[in-house]
């Protein structure tokens, strides 16, 4: 049997965390200095905090905000234009908006999480069923479940912005 060897695995760690390490805006900045010094020093001051303002460049907006979870085209006023939609993952409780069970919890069919006990026949053989009808294994998981959700947008009109929205969190 072969063993691999420590080196090996610390080599292979590294490319790991190296590949998936995480886009930052100060690492946006030191990566691409030319395309921050570009910038007007208002819209420095802007991308350094992670803000945009309408008439930004794409380039600012990307500085700022990263690379959009997904971009769009459509149109405004005659004019092309293409959206940027930034997206993030958000818990969904039940009874939220968000999930779709909307009213259905681990109490419904019985007390304490356990559903009515019915009797069936089938074939003259009679059987019964405890436990909760509607049983909803993300609800009983440790993984609590989530949805993804549009949290900002900026829309470009000839690679300027013409408008942006963040959504406020609950």
């Amino acid at each position: 049997m072969k063993t691999i060897s420590k080196a090996f695995l610390l080599g292979l760690a590294l490319a790991g965390f190296g590949l998936t390490s995480c886009e930052t805006l100060d690492n946006r900045i030191s990566e691409h200095p030319d395309m921050f010094n570009s910038l007007s020093p208002r819209d420095q001051a802007l991308v350094r905090q992670g803000q945009i303002r309408s008439g930004m460049s794409t380039n600012a907006v990307w500085l700022a905000w990263g690379s959009p979870s997904a971009k769009t085209t459509g149109e405004m006023r005659g004019r092309p234009t293409e959206t940027w939609i930034y997206t993030e993952n958000r818990y969904a409780p039940y009874g939220s908006a968000y999930y779709p069970y909307y009213g259905y919890g681990p109490y419904w069919g019985g007390g304490f999480g356990f559903g009515v006990g019915v009797t069936r026949f089938h074939h003259h053989h009679g059987f019964a069923f405890f436990g909760d009808p509607f049983y909803d294994p993300f609800y009983y998981s440790y993984i609590p479940p989530t949805i993804e959700i549009p949290y900002r947008v900026a829309t470009f009109v000839n690679g300027r912005v013409m408008s942006f929205q963040y959504l406020k969190p609950q």
